[in-house]
């Protein structure tokens, strides 16, 4: 069952009405604005004359925070493509309105605090990438979507999603509660989606790239990584390379996530933080829970590990590798390759080690393809289960090298390449580019939304080599997440825990309970920054300003510079106290 997609929103003091106009449909959505009731009506009738309109994109749902209920709409939408013939858009304007008209009945300091919240929705639909359609469902695979019953595709589009990748589940979790609601319930997906043209000696196709983020474990890089209790990981994606050709279709389906242990590496102003691996916590039971969702979801798994075999991530290492190998799980292969020291001194050459250690399970695998009169030709029975330390940069590599091995074999059946042709054949032409830039593209979107910065590495992605510009741009984009990730990330957590329903608010915090919010910094740790920077400007004044005597003023140099030093070590030192830490659902978060 579709979902609407032209829709007029009206406003009056008391009530907002969302009038569907589509064709042949008379729906109207009620919603007041005092009792909160919401209600649907077959009539536009009982609009007032008097009453505000202007046309929304969809509706995102319903929060509440410290002044009440809000409701959020979509209000512009940019056309990313078309799959199967079904319009893709992307989420480009959106709008909080409250139910209730004013904060008056709120004091100063929970006004404040209504600000930040508010801040922290907007924070996330402005800074992740959002996606919707309302006739297909972005959230499931060709291969999913074709393994449905009929009844299941007259669902509405809402019910039938995947959870794991509607982002926006708690805002509609009071418009699901009415089934009688379904066309104007709107899932969102959160992550990436290209849809671009390729051509091949004249022959056109569809190259389609979606990425999938799950909402159970989001957060940031160093708050959020292993696993939970439920299995589910942090920075889990799927990514789906979908190749559309004259009634032709073909899929293949990778999967990323944080490495399934429980595990810890807490921002401390440190370069690379300590790894912390639980003793207390039971990891074969949530490394078997997360593996066997995978199989069910998936089909046969093939772990390709990425990390350093030396240094903070060896241990890391060993204890995944002792987890696959105790769970005697047949359905898991492991598959260990130190990404930097076999690639070190730019020998990215070296990577075909990797793939040609890959290449039996990619072609056991296979993917998944449809004919033009829709009979299936191959069954995708086993995904990639790749990660790196973050799951981002060496990943996105791995997994570009895996799609074109595969993009190469759907198009010699579609006819686009000739039996035996190398797709290698075509690196001059224009689809090269297009690949390579969808898939940096690609990585650039999920790195700018678990690690803050665009995605490390894409020079090799874009380029199919290593270059010393990309490696500068590596390095001011690994000096800009050491920034955000010690002093942003803990309000970028906060913010997305906020808007996924990991935190509630109450509406008595700032009155019968403290907020969660308010400042508890410690005094004498936010002088010791600026007695540092002080310090330093001093240092700098000693050297430029010239003294009557040589060595009073060597003193002065000295005594600053070592005033600074010690401000310095001291912030080293207690480097926990001063970086941005989560204030809502994350912040009594220990691993023992």
């Amino acid at each position: 069952m579709a979902v609407h997609e032209s829709l007029v929103l009206y406003t009056t003091d008391d009530k907002f009405y969302v009038e569907a106009r589509d064709d042949g449909t008379k729906e109207l959505l009620v919603i007041d604005r005092l009792s909160q009731e919401i209600s649907l009506e077959q009539s536009s009738d009982q609009i007032p004359p008097f009453a505000t309109s202007r046309p929304i994109c969809g509706l995102m749902g319903t929060i509440r925070l410290l002044a009440g209920p809000y409701l959020v709409v979509i209000t512009k939408k940019s056309k990313v493509g078309e799959i199967n013939g079904q319009t893709i858009w992307k989420v480009t304007g959106h709008e909080l309105l409250p139910y209730k008209r004013t904060v008056m009945h709120l004091n100063e300091q929970q006004q404040q605090y209504n600000r930040t919240y508010e801040s922290m929705i907007n924070y996330v639909l402005d800074t992740n990438d959002c996606f919707f359609s309302t006739t297909y469902d972005l959230t499931h695979s060709l291969q999913r979507l074709y393994n449905t019953s009929p009844e299941f595709l007259q669902m509405p589009l809402f019910e039938r999603a995947d959870q794991r990748f509607v982002w926006n589940g708690h805002l509609l979790r009071e418009l699901a509660s009415q089934p009688e609601l379904g066309r104007f319930i709107l899932p969102v997906m959160c992550g990436f989606v290209s849809i671009r043209i390729g051509i091949l000696h004249g022959k056109r196709f569809d190259y389609i790239l979606i990425s999938r983020r799950s909402c159970f474990r989001a957060g940031t890089r160093y708050y959020m990584r292993g696993l939970d209790t439920e299995g589910h990981v942090a920075n889990f994606v799927e990514t789906e390379q979908i190749v559309q050709c004259n009634g032709w279709r073909g899929s293949f389906v990778q999967t990323r996530g944080s490495i399934p242990l429980y595990w810890s590496q807490r921002p401390n102003i440190k370069y690379k933080p300590k790894i912390l691996i639980s003793q207390a916590l039971n990891h074969m039971d949530g490394f078997m829970r997360h593996l066997d969702s995978q199989v069910v979801s998936y089909g046969d798994q093939v772990l390709v590990n990425l990390i350093d075999h030396r240094g903070i991530e060896d241990r890391l290492e060993k204890t995944f590798a002792k987890a696959v190998i105790d769970s005697g799980n047949k359905s898991i292969k492991y598959e260990s390759f130190d990404f930097h020291h076999e690639c070190r001194k730019m020998r990215w050459d070296r990577l075909s080690i990797l793939m040609d250690r890959l290449a039996a399970p990619q072609e056991k695998h296979g993917c998944f393809i449809l004919s033009p009169t829709s009979q299936l030709l191959k069954h995708q029975t086993g995904v990639f289960r790749t990660n790196c330390m973050d799951c981002l940069d060496r990943t996105n590599v791995v997994q570009s090298l895996l799609a074109r091995r595969t993009l190469q074999e759907q198009l010699q059946m579609f006819g686009v390449l000739n039996p035996g042709e190398s797709i290698d054949d075509h690196l001059t032409t224009a689809f090269e580019s297009t690949f390579k830039n969808t898939w940096a593209d690609n990585a650039d979107f999920c790195s700018k939304q678990y690690a803050g910065t665009g995605a490390l590495k894409t020079d090799f992605t874009r380029t199919g080599k290593r270059t010393h510009f990309g490696m500068v741009k590596d390095l001011y984009n690994s000096m800009l997440r050491y920034y955000m990730n010690n002093f942003v990330d803990g309000y970028r957590q906060d913010s997305i825990d906020l808007f996924l329903g990991n935190h509630i608010v109450e509406e008595t915090e700032g009155i019968l309970a403290p907020s969660p919010l308010r400042s508890k910094g410690d005094a004498k740790f936010l002088l010791l920054p600026v007695i540092c920077i002080v310090a330093f400007s001093m240092v700098i004044i000693s050297i430029l300003i010239p003294a009557a005597d040589i060595y009073l003023q060597l003193a002065y140099v000295f005594f600053w510079m070592a005033a600074t030093a010690v401000c310095l070590g001291l912030i080293y030192l207690y480097g926990l106290e001063f970086v941005n830490q989560p204030r809502l659902a994350q912040a009594k978060t220990k691993l023992d």
